[in-house]
Protein backbone atom coordinates (compact mmCIF):
# COMPACT_ATOMS: atom_id res chain seq x y z
CA UNK A 1 0.00 0.00 0.00
CA UNK A 2 1.60 3.54 -1.17
CA UNK A 3 1.05 6.15 1.41
CA UNK A 4 0.18 9.78 0.26
CA UNK A 5 2.23 12.09 0.44
CA UNK A 6 2.41 15.85 2.16
CA UNK A 7 5.00 17.02 -0.39
CA UNK A 8 3.61 19.80 -2.78
CA UNK A 9 5.32 19.30 -5.24
CA UNK A 10 4.92 21.95 -8.16
CA UNK A 11 1.87 23.47 -6.71
CA UNK A 12 1.37 26.81 -6.97
CA UNK A 13 -0.76 28.33 -3.65
CA UNK A 14 -1.00 31.17 -2.81
CA UNK A 15 -1.23 32.83 0.82
CA UNK A 16 -2.94 35.96 2.45
CA UNK A 17 -1.73 37.21 5.39
CA UNK A 18 1.45 36.09 4.58
CA UNK A 19 3.54 39.33 6.53
CA UNK A 20 2.37 37.55 10.43
CA UNK A 21 3.88 35.44 11.86
CA UNK A 22 1.78 32.69 10.94
CA UNK A 23 1.59 33.47 7.50
CA UNK A 24 5.56 33.24 7.10
CA UNK A 25 5.18 29.87 8.72
CA UNK A 26 2.96 28.66 6.20
CA UNK A 27 4.53 29.65 3.51
CA UNK A 28 8.04 28.55 4.12
CA UNK A 29 6.50 25.48 4.86
CA UNK A 30 4.87 25.09 1.87
CA UNK A 31 8.17 26.14 -0.20
CA UNK A 32 9.92 23.31 2.04
CA UNK A 33 7.59 21.12 1.13
CA UNK A 34 8.66 21.46 -2.58
CA UNK A 35 5.33 24.02 -3.91
CA UNK A 36 5.52 27.66 -4.60
CA UNK A 37 3.90 30.18 -2.19
CA UNK A 38 2.86 32.63 -3.67
CA UNK A 39 2.64 35.87 -0.38
CA UNK A 40 0.18 38.31 -0.49
CA UNK A 41 -0.21 40.77 1.75
CA UNK A 42 -0.96 44.69 2.10
CA UNK A 43 0.88 46.96 -0.44
CA UNK A 44 4.74 46.62 0.57
CA UNK A 45 4.41 43.34 2.71
CA UNK A 46 4.41 40.59 -0.03
CA UNK A 47 5.06 39.79 -3.09
CA UNK A 48 1.94 40.39 -4.84
CA UNK A 49 -0.10 43.49 -2.79
CA UNK A 50 -3.25 42.05 -1.69
CA UNK A 51 -6.35 44.03 0.18
CA UNK A 52 -8.68 41.15 1.37
CA UNK A 53 -11.34 43.17 1.71
CA UNK A 54 -11.40 44.51 -1.66
CA UNK A 55 -12.97 41.98 -4.58
CA UNK A 56 -10.78 44.33 -7.09
CA UNK A 57 -7.80 43.36 -5.04
CA UNK A 58 -8.67 39.66 -5.45
CA UNK A 59 -9.16 39.58 -8.96
CA UNK A 60 -6.45 41.26 -9.66
CA UNK A 61 -4.35 38.56 -7.18
CA UNK A 62 -5.59 35.70 -9.12
CA UNK A 63 -4.65 37.41 -12.46
CA UNK A 64 -1.19 38.02 -11.70
CA UNK A 65 -0.86 33.82 -10.35
CA UNK A 66 -2.48 33.04 -13.51
CA UNK A 67 -0.24 35.38 -16.03
CA UNK A 68 2.95 34.17 -13.52
CA UNK A 69 2.13 30.06 -12.71
CA UNK A 70 -1.00 29.49 -15.54
CA UNK A 71 -2.66 28.17 -12.44
CA UNK A 72 -3.35 27.28 -8.96
CA UNK A 73 -3.72 24.72 -7.18
CA UNK A 74 -3.98 26.24 -3.14
CA UNK A 75 -5.43 28.67 -1.92
CA UNK A 76 -4.77 29.62 2.13
CA UNK A 77 -7.19 32.45 3.51
CA UNK A 78 -5.09 32.95 6.34
CA UNK A 79 -5.32 37.19 6.60
CA UNK A 80 -7.32 38.39 10.09
CA UNK A 81 -7.30 40.68 12.11
CA UNK A 82 -8.57 40.13 16.52
CA UNK A 83 -10.48 42.66 18.64
CA UNK A 84 -10.96 42.46 22.10
CA UNK A 85 -14.50 43.97 23.51
CA UNK A 86 -17.60 42.42 24.39
CA UNK A 87 -20.74 43.08 22.68
CA UNK A 88 -21.94 46.59 24.50
CA UNK A 89 -18.09 47.38 24.38
CA UNK A 90 -17.42 46.99 20.16
CA UNK A 91 -18.24 49.73 18.38
CA UNK A 92 -20.45 49.59 15.08
CA UNK A 93 -17.10 50.05 13.35
CA UNK A 94 -15.14 47.86 14.52
CA UNK A 95 -17.13 45.29 14.19
CA UNK A 96 -17.57 46.47 10.51
CA UNK A 97 -13.55 46.68 10.22
CA UNK A 98 -13.10 43.16 11.89
CA UNK A 99 -15.93 41.28 9.93
CA UNK A 100 -14.56 42.74 7.02
CA UNK A 101 -11.25 41.12 6.92
CA UNK A 102 -11.97 37.94 8.79
CA UNK A 103 -15.61 37.30 6.55
CA UNK A 104 -15.52 39.28 3.83
CA UNK A 105 -11.91 38.19 2.75
CA UNK A 106 -12.12 34.64 3.30
CA UNK A 107 -15.76 34.93 1.08
CA UNK A 108 -13.99 36.73 -1.40
CA UNK A 109 -10.94 34.44 -1.54
CA UNK A 110 -12.84 31.42 -2.18
CA UNK A 111 -14.98 33.27 -4.94
CA UNK A 112 -12.68 35.07 -7.14
CA UNK A 113 -10.07 32.01 -6.76
CA UNK A 114 -12.65 29.34 -7.44
CA UNK A 115 -12.67 29.51 -11.33
CA UNK A 116 -8.50 29.21 -11.21
CA UNK A 117 -8.25 26.75 -8.33
CA UNK A 118 -11.24 24.28 -10.88
CA UNK A 119 -8.61 24.12 -13.24
CA UNK A 120 -6.48 22.68 -11.02
CA UNK A 121 -5.69 18.18 -10.75
CA UNK A 122 -5.82 18.30 -6.71
CA UNK A 123 -7.23 21.55 -5.71
CA UNK A 124 -7.33 22.68 -2.28
CA UNK A 125 -8.77 25.91 -0.18
CA UNK A 126 -8.19 25.99 3.46
CA UNK A 127 -9.21 28.65 5.32
CA UNK A 128 -7.85 29.68 8.89
CA UNK A 129 -10.30 30.38 11.77
CA UNK A 130 -9.33 29.83 15.68
CA UNK A 131 -10.56 27.95 18.52
CA UNK A 132 -13.12 30.93 18.64
CA UNK A 133 -15.00 29.73 15.99
CA UNK A 134 -15.94 26.99 18.03
CA UNK A 135 -16.14 28.16 21.65
CA UNK A 136 -17.11 31.43 22.83
CA UNK A 137 -15.52 34.07 24.85
CA UNK A 138 -17.52 37.16 26.98
CA UNK A 139 -14.60 39.42 25.21
CA UNK A 140 -14.36 38.22 21.89
CA UNK A 141 -17.79 39.40 20.62
CA UNK A 142 -16.65 40.39 16.99
CA UNK A 143 -13.77 37.76 16.39
CA UNK A 144 -15.94 34.83 17.58
CA UNK A 145 -18.50 35.95 14.97
CA UNK A 146 -15.88 36.57 12.10
CA UNK A 147 -14.30 32.86 12.80
CA UNK A 148 -17.59 31.39 13.61
CA UNK A 149 -18.42 32.27 9.86
CA UNK A 150 -15.71 30.87 8.70
CA UNK A 151 -16.15 27.67 10.20
CA UNK A 152 -19.32 27.60 8.30
CA UNK A 153 -18.57 29.77 5.20
CA UNK A 154 -16.35 26.62 4.71
CA UNK A 155 -18.80 23.77 4.43
CA UNK A 156 -20.67 25.70 2.35
CA UNK A 157 -17.78 25.87 -0.03
CA UNK A 158 -16.48 22.83 0.42
CA UNK A 159 -20.32 21.40 -0.74
CA UNK A 160 -20.14 23.64 -3.71
CA UNK A 161 -16.21 22.32 -4.61
CA UNK A 162 -17.21 18.48 -4.12
CA UNK A 163 -19.69 19.27 -7.11
CA UNK A 164 -16.49 20.40 -9.33
CA UNK A 165 -14.66 17.91 -11.03
CA UNK A 166 -12.23 17.46 -9.82
CA UNK A 167 -13.49 18.25 -6.80
CA UNK A 168 -12.01 21.19 -4.66
CA UNK A 169 -12.18 20.50 -1.25
CA UNK A 170 -12.02 23.12 1.54
CA UNK A 171 -11.47 22.79 5.29
CA UNK A 172 -10.79 24.98 8.47
CA UNK A 173 -8.08 25.13 10.92
CA UNK A 174 -8.78 26.05 14.15
CA UNK A 175 -5.94 27.64 16.22
CA UNK A 176 -5.42 27.65 19.69
CA UNK A 177 -3.12 30.69 21.17
CA UNK A 178 -0.05 30.75 18.73
CA UNK A 179 3.01 32.00 20.02
CA UNK A 180 3.75 35.34 17.69
CA UNK A 181 1.97 38.34 16.26
CA UNK A 182 -1.53 37.77 17.35
CA UNK A 183 -0.83 36.57 21.03
CA UNK A 184 1.07 40.05 21.17
CA UNK A 185 -1.18 42.18 19.92
CA UNK A 186 -4.07 40.66 22.30
CA UNK A 187 -1.90 40.93 25.24
CA UNK A 188 -1.30 44.47 24.40
CA UNK A 189 -4.57 45.20 25.07
CA UNK A 190 -4.77 44.33 28.23
CA UNK A 191 -3.49 46.34 31.57
CA UNK A 192 -1.07 43.95 32.11
CA UNK A 193 0.54 41.92 29.25
CA UNK A 194 2.64 39.36 30.38
CA UNK A 195 -0.57 38.06 32.99
CA UNK A 196 -1.80 37.68 30.36
CA UNK A 197 0.38 35.63 28.09
CA UNK A 198 0.78 33.80 31.61
CA UNK A 199 -3.18 33.42 31.59
CA UNK A 200 -3.73 31.99 28.07
CA UNK A 201 -0.77 29.43 28.04
CA UNK A 202 -2.29 28.24 31.47
CA UNK A 203 -5.85 27.64 29.56
CA UNK A 204 -4.28 25.48 27.50
CA UNK A 205 -3.87 21.72 29.27
CA UNK A 206 -1.17 20.99 27.20
CA UNK A 207 0.73 23.92 28.65
CA UNK A 208 1.69 25.94 26.02
CA UNK A 209 0.97 28.45 23.46
CA UNK A 210 1.05 26.57 20.11
CA UNK A 211 4.34 27.11 17.65
CA UNK A 212 3.67 28.59 14.04
CA UNK A 213 4.83 25.20 12.25
CA UNK A 214 2.94 22.97 14.41
CA UNK A 215 -0.29 25.24 12.73
CA UNK A 216 1.54 25.50 9.28
CA UNK A 217 2.23 21.56 9.15
CA UNK A 218 -2.17 21.23 9.61
CA UNK A 219 -2.71 23.45 6.75
CA UNK A 220 0.04 22.22 4.58
CA UNK A 221 -1.22 18.25 5.31
CA UNK A 222 -4.78 19.69 4.07
CA UNK A 223 -3.26 20.81 0.74
CA UNK A 224 -1.82 17.49 0.22
CA UNK A 225 -2.73 14.44 -1.37
CA UNK A 226 -2.24 12.90 2.29
CA UNK A 227 -5.42 14.73 2.95
CA UNK A 228 -7.30 13.37 -0.54
CA UNK A 229 -10.16 12.29 1.51
CA UNK A 230 -11.12 15.22 4.14
CA UNK A 231 -13.34 18.13 2.96
CA UNK A 232 -16.02 20.37 4.85
CA UNK A 233 -13.71 19.37 8.02
CA UNK A 234 -12.59 21.35 11.16
CA UNK A 235 -8.65 21.02 11.94
CA UNK A 236 -8.51 21.93 15.67
CA UNK A 237 -4.62 22.71 16.39
CA UNK A 238 -5.38 23.86 20.37
CA UNK A 239 -3.61 21.54 22.76
CA UNK A 240 -6.39 20.40 23.86
CA UNK A 241 -8.27 23.70 24.76
CA UNK A 242 -11.71 22.70 23.24
CA UNK A 243 -11.25 19.38 24.76
CA UNK A 244 -12.21 20.81 28.18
Amino acid sequence: MTTASTRLDNRIVLVTGAAGTLGRAIVALIEARGGTAVASDLSGRADIALDVTREEDWRAAVAEVERRHGRLDGLVNNAGLVLLGDVEQTSLADWRRLMAVNADGVFLGCKVAMPLLARSTSPSIVNISSVSGLVGGANLAAYNASKGAVRLLTKSVALSGARKAPPVRCNSVHPAFVEGDMVDAIAAGTRDPARSKSRMQSEIPLGRMAQPQEVAEAVVWLLSDASSFVTGTEMIVDGGLVAR
